[in-house]
């Protein structure tokens, strides 16, 4: 314990006191102090006790919001129930049946149960339903807060989860239902009023925001480059130098000081192309209690925490990137992460040697909050959705983690020295003698910086005036001149920005107000959220408002792109740049009564995606056949609409720091499918393209926001002035060099479950389900020795395969039109695919510089012993070729043919899981010779076997025919003249008729099979239609539907009309050799 915590709880009149400090020989210091008291008679013997720490578990809640408006266009299910007001279950929606529960505190069930009262306030349907509102959160958690600092206990409340899980709402709320912060503020003020007349209050308010390991003064609009500084003191810890703490008389004053706060958040986000989500947001109520009759105060710090979107947090969000957590805006979260590990650790008894306290600002400013003198609540926000479980189940361990965490609180009080009353009240308007040490950090200064309470609350009051004043004419602004309203992806950050569109018959720039009575230059400054300086001109005249983007600048109306005089309509949506987003409200005489919260910052961006032909329809999401919507396609498509306007701003940076990369997004295996012709999954990529070098690589969602971050940095260090230019190793706008997948092609295997050739030529769909190349291939069987089979060892069974040795090879021939290299004449292409159960995917020799490149490449396959799986994965199976695009400097792709088994003839063998059970790991990876021979018997004994069935069976035939026609003519003839025709029929002419049947029957086989082969081909033609019938989408403009049914029409007749035909051929095929076989049978009888 320090001297001076001992020195404030001792009541005396005098006393002095002596520090020293010491340094053991490990450089570990301390400091000691002896204190001399009075004699006790002074002051009657009267001494305060001092306050004792009160040992506090971390109080955590969570609650479970209703479904967005986003996941329930998904048709999202939800994972989470609450059986009691302590236990949270979660479902993994992949295993319904797998569950963990968690046990908390509290429980909200927010999520369904509820309606609307007449003043727009969410209340309980029934008296049954479970829905907890804003009320009963703010009775157990707000109340809380306030009984804490009313008995001068410092308080903190976190709010933790994902972008969109109801952070703000819990803590600020939207509309009539106010959140945990004004309720907090607003009683605050209301038990003032209340309270004895011989006390005294002083309340402060601060707000700050952390983004990117920087601190903004939200208080203030002068932005200091770097931010501002955490400092530390020695009886202050850390704080904030130069934050600025505004003294507030009522709830009014802060609810405006709350209003500028978000308009400033709103502002610098918007500048810096950053979501406000990624920033965390800090409100210190300073609450100081003076008792004028006793000579003490109590000081109490109120802080309330909105941290960013905790999806950021994930271990793997940047995995495969060579920059993996480069990001100082991941820093405070995992930072946090890591404090909290180290706390619970220290709670459960576990021996921990350092708390990383250090490690970022934001857990500096929380170190009191966390294991410190605060009491402290954690409010954790999940999603019910299932497309959020694994981000709802990180944020349900983190907040596990958090409740283990003791925190030590005292109340914190001062004394003063009894002299006179007027001394009193001079010193209690002053810095008085407080306890600053036990304060949280990021409230103070230095004691020398501290004015008095008198001239800062008359200060304030000057500020209020003008304030007060810029407020009226902005109301009044509103109800005259048609105006832009900000939207935000925070819903509590929509409408805080207004940029009013006055009259005047020449063009009138876009004109923000700043609230102080006062406009800014007629154009928004450059790099205003990517809008450039002369972006558009909005023209009030004639009773109407156009917008004009100048030059390329983007501007986008109801999600189209304009380039030209646009008249704007009351309710347009309006995107300038990259991502500001604005809703135009028209002239009073347009408006209503309607409801602008439903155009919020998902409507923009849904709107914006079906302006540029992207639908959960188009990714097949309907695509399921029993007309319910696919989840993980809808996944995807939320994906899509998250990632546009990101994409968007990285754009922008890159063009303004001149870096050359244009970026777009990609719904990778949009068009493909896996060897069985199902869809494979779906997921979003970017894929990146150097304007100048026409270099192009493929970032994971995960690895592009990574990436994002580290933009964002980067552009802030531009917008500050500094040297933006880095290293090539850590820019993180470069890339090294890469193979590029391209497309793939589907080759079906049936051909050679029948031992028939198949030549063709496939085309490669590229991600969007368009023709990247032509691929063409042969697929032979043959002999061991690499001869064609012919016509003669077709089969109409594959079961007659079943067992035996089967060789086939696999030959690429060319590749025609390739886009990759038509688009650049110094890249090259290479081929790869895997059959069957083949370990290692084999790939062609890289072919460079040709547009059309010859691969020619063949390779022989074999399997010892068809398996009925192998015949199987031949029937219902296709083969994948990929097309890998190659750029210059980058590796070629190459597999090692050592872990591949071969045959004696270096053959690659397939079908080996008889093989692999009788080969030790240790052999060669060519068969034994014994084994060898061991197959060869057995497949000898095989056909031997056959030929033997073949044989009984022609001789039964044989037998039968000669009886039915021995007694043909024992019928007609005398018994003598039968007895040489049964003699004779045993010559020669028998003979003769015996080997004519059975030439002929060779003869039916051969042309059955050869009607069989034509069958399958065309089957194969009919195959590829069908495929390319199904990835065809409807587009989304109307004047394309018509052309567009007209299309598909045709290819349906064409498709009809080769399947009619196919059957028809095979049918006639059939009827004849029947036809042709009962007349031989005829002509034999």
């Amino acid at each position: 314990m320090n001297g001076p915590l001992i020195i404030d709880c001792l009541e005396t009149d005098c006393f002095c006191w002596l520090s020293f400090q010491c340094f053991s020989v490990k450089h570990k210091q301390c400091t000691c102090y002896i204190i001399f008291l009075p004699n006790n008679n002074m002051n009657n013997g009267k001494m305060l006790k001092m306050p004792m720490p009160s040992t506090d578990s971390v109080k955590v809640a969570v609650r479970v919001r209703p479904f967005s408006q986003r996941e329930k266009n998904s048709g999202s299910k939800c994972v989470i129930s609450m059986h009691s007001r302590t236990t949270t279950i979660i479902q993994d929606p992949k295993n319904p049946e797998h569950t963990k529960t968690f046990t908390f505190d509290l429980a909200y069930w927010s999520h369904n149960g509820f309606q609307k009262d007449k003043d727009g306030v969410f209340i309980s349907a029934d008296p049954g339903s479970k829905f907890a509102g804003q009320k009963e959160v703010f009775h157990d958690l707000g109340r809380g807060i306030l009984d804490s600092a009313w008995q001068g206990y410092n308080t903190t409340l976190l709010a933790y989860g994902q972008t969109g899980s109801g952070k703000s709402y819990s803590m600020i709320g939207f509309g009539a239902n106010k959140g945990i912060i004004p309720n907090v503020c607003e009683e605050l003020f209301q038990a003032i009023e209340n309270r004895d007349k011989n006390q005294e209050y002083q309340v402060t308010f601060s707000m700050l925001e952390i983004y990117n390991e920087q601190v903004r003064d939200l208080l203030s609009r002068i932005k200091k480059p770097g931010g501002l500084r955490v400092r530390e003191d020695q009886q202050l810890g850390f704080y904030v130098d130069g934050l600025k703490s505004v003294p507030c008389e009522n709830y009014a004053q802060i609810e405006r000081l709350m209003e500028q706060g978000a308009k400033i958040r709103t502002t610098a986000s918007t500048n810096m192309n950053a979501s406000s989500s990624r920033s965390h947001m800090i409100i210190t109520i300073q609450f100081k209690q003076v008792f004028l009759d006793r000579d003490l105060t109590k000081l109490s710090s109120i802080n309330l925490v909105d941290l960013a979107g905790s999806e950021r947090q994930k271990s793997s969000g940047s995995e495969g990137d060579r920059l993996r957590e480069g990001s100082r805006v991941n820093l405070s979260l995992t930072n946090l992460g890591n404090v909290i590990s180290a706390l619970a650790d220290a709670a459960m008894g576990k021996k921990v040697l350092h708390v990383p306290y250090r490690d970022s600002v934001l857990t500096k400013l929380l170190q009191s909050a966390l294991g410190g003198n605060s009491r402290t609540t954690l409010i954790a926000a999940i999603s019910p959705a299932d497309i959020c479980y694994e981000e709802t189940l990180s944020t349900l361990r983190y907040a596990e983690r958090a409740k283990k965490i003791r925190n030590k609180a005292v109340v914190n009080t001062s004394t003063l020295m009894r002299e006179s009353r007027g001394e009193n009240e001079r010193l209690l308007l002053g810095c008085g003698n407080c306890r600053m040490a036990e304060l949280p950090a990021c409230l103070l200064g230095p004691p020398c910086d501290q004015i008095s309470w008198a001239n800062q609350l008359e200060q304030a009051r000057q500020e209020w005036q003008q304030h007060y004043v810029a407020i009226a004419q902005e109301q009044q602004m509103m109800k005259t001149f048609p105006h832009l309203l900000n939207v935000n992806e925070d819903p509590q950050l929509t409408g805080v920005l207004k940029h009013f569109i006055q009259a005047g018959t020449y063009p009138s720039q876009l004109t923000p107000w700043e609230g102080r009575g006062k406009r800014v230059k007629s154009h928004l400054p450059a790099g205003f959220g990517s809008i450039s300086d002369k972006h558009a001109s909005f023209m009030n005249s004639g009773g109407k408002v156009t917008v004009t983007p100048y030059g390329k600048c983007k501007v986008i109306v109801n999600g189209v792109p304009i380039t030209t005089k646009t008249k704007l309509r009351h309710l347009d949506r309006i995107i300038l740049g990259s991502n500001s987003a604005y809703l135009y409200i028209g002239f009073p005489s347009e408006r209503g009564s309607e409801d602008l919260s439903r155009f919020d910052y998902d409507f923009f961006q849904l709107e914006r995606a079906a302006a540029e032909g992207v639908s959960a329809d188009k990714l097949g999401a309907m695509n399921s056949g029993d007309g319910k919507a696919d989840p993980s396609v809808l996944a995807v498509f939320q994906d899509y609409v998250k990632l546009m306007p990101l994409v968007a701003e990285a754009n922008q940076m890159s063009k303004e720091l001149k870096k050359g990369l244009n970026m777009e997004l990609k719904v990778k295996n949009l068009a493909s499918s896996d060897s069985r012709g199902c869809d494979l999954q779906k997921e979003v990529t970017v894929k990146v393209t150097h304007q100048r070098t026409h270099q192009v690589w493929i970032w994971s969602k995960a690895k592009f926001i990574n990436r994002k971050f580290l933009m964002e940095e980067l552009y802030q260090r531009f917008l500050d002035g500094e040297d933006s230019q880095v290293a090539q190793e850590d820019d993180p706008f470069w890339d090294p060099v890469e193979v590029v997948h391209l497309g793939s092609a589907h080759i079906w295997l049936q051909s050679l479950a029948y031992c028939m050739k198949y030549e063709e030529q496939v085309e490669f769909l590229n991600c969007d389900g368009l023709e990247e190349a032509v691929l063409h291939i042969h697929i032979n069987p043959c002999s061991p020795t690499g001869q064609a089979r012919g016509e003669e060892d077709v089969v109409t069974d594959p079961v007659d395969l079943l067992g035996k040795r089967m060789d086939f090879q696999i030959r690429l021939v060319q590749c025609l039109g390739t886009k990759w290299l038509k688009e650049d004449a110094e890249r090259g292409v290479q081929m790869g695919y895997r059959i069957y159960d083949l370990p290692n995917t084999l790939y062609t020799k890289p072919v460079w510089k040709i547009v059309n490149p010859q691969i020619d490449e063949t390779v022989q396959f074999t399997t010892l012993n068809a398996s009925q799986e192998f015949l199987n994965y031949l029937q219902t199976n296709a083969l994948i070729v990929d097309l890998w695009g190659l750029q210059e400097g980058c590796a070629e792709l190459s597999c090692s043919r050592l872990d591949l088994m071969v045959t004696g003839e270096g053959h690659i063998l397939v079908d080996t899981k008889k093989i692999s059970t009788v080969m030790d790991i240790g052999q060669s990876n060519q068969i034994p010779e014994l084994y060898l021979k061991l197959l060869k018997l057995e497949q000898e004994t095989e056909l031997l076997r056959n030929i033997n069935r073949i044989l009984r069976e022609e001789n039964v035939l044989l037998k039968e025919s000669i009886e039915r026609t021995s007694s043909s003519q024992q019928a007609h003839q005398p018994s003598s003249t039968r007895k040489i025709t049964w003699m004779t029929a045993q010559g020669p002419a028998a003979r003769e008729i015996n080997q004519m049947c059975t030439t002929q029957q060779a003869s039916y086989d051969r042309e059955f099979a050869r009607a069989l082969k034509v069958f399958y081909q065309s089957m194969n033609v009919a195959r590829g239609q069908f495929l390319k019938l199904r990835h065809y989408k409807p587009p989304e403009d109307d004047r394309m539907l018509r052309p567009f049914v007209h299309q598909q029409s045709q290819m349906l007749k064409d498709f009809g009309d080769l399947l009619e035909s196919s059957l028809w051929k095979l049918k006639n095929d059939v009827a004849l050799i029947v036809k042709q076989k009962k007349e031989c049978l005829l002509h034999a009888e």
